[in-house]
């Protein structure tokens, strides 16, 4: 996984290779099979028409991309309704977040959780990153809020760093939300070794386009780039809230 990012980057260029033996075939069987070919182990998780004639929507995992109707072009980038002004292609990307957080898990997250729960928050975290160690540093802040802290790691020196070995250990540790309390504050933890989601969290955020930490991704899938104060973000929550249901 954690090269899928990689392979999307370079897939602009080798797509058309692999989609020119579908062309002529309108249809999602078609653009399945083509991007067998060209992104071997790489399964969408939906291809469905886009709001474009002759344009389908591919989605797999935090990522969405355009392929042509015959299954030789695909499009990279934000598809835009010029005459409402919106954004379509954010607009899809939240629910494809939210569906590649909901693959990982609860069970491969470190949570802390609110008395009075009512809002989630998702954030990629760095154990070294001094926002992080920040945001972490005011954890009671964000309970009080109502939101729970849902923590992925994101290590930004990369596998075999110090701080990749600081997130294997505080995972492995008896007490996962102890152990990477003490290390927002410094504390080394207890070098340990134990099967991890790491890797699994890195890529996934890589996937999401991760350049930095902390990143926070809310409830709705909307993207929070770097350190958001807890009343900030709880209003922030509060509006997608109030918006999402408007819509219903």
């Amino acid at each position: 996984m954690r090269h899928t990012r990689k392979l999307f980057i370079a897939a602009g260029y080798g797509l058309a290779l692999g989609f020119s033996a579908a062309a002529g075939a309108a249809d999602t069987q078609a653009i399945a099979a083509a991007l067998k070919q060209a992104l071997p182990g790489i399964a969408p998780d939906s291809i469905q028409p886009s709001p474009v004639k002759g344009l389908f929507e591919v989605v797999v995992g935090p990522k969405l991309f355009y392929v042509s109707e015959d299954g030789r072009y695909l499009i990279q980038g934000s598809l835009i309704d010029a005459k409402e002004r919106k954004d379509l292609t954010e607009a899809r990307l939240t629910g494809a977040r939210l569906n590649a957080l909901n693959k990982v898990g609860l069970g491969k997250m470190i949570v802390f959780k609110p008395k009075n729960p009512k809002h989630v928050a998702y954030v990629f975290t760095d154990i070294d990153c001094g926002y992080c160690r920040k945001l972490h540093s005011e954890i009671d802040q964000y309970l009080r809020e109502g939101i729970e802290i849902r923590y992925l790691f994101f290590p930004r020196a990369g596998e075999g760093s110090d701080s990749y070995y600081k997130a294997v250990s505080v995972w492995c540790a008896k007490d996962r939300n102890q152990a990477l309390t003490r290390a927002k504050r410094g504390e080394a933890p207890e070098r340990k070794e134990c099967d991890n989601p790491v890797d699994e969290h890195m890529a996934l955020g890589n996937a999401m386009g991760a350049t930095g930490t902390p990143m926070i991704v809310t409830e709705q899938g909307n993207l929070l780039p770097g350190y958001v104060p807890a009343a900030q973000l709880s209003r922030i929550l509060a509006q997608e809230d109030a918006t999402a249901q408007s819509k219903q």
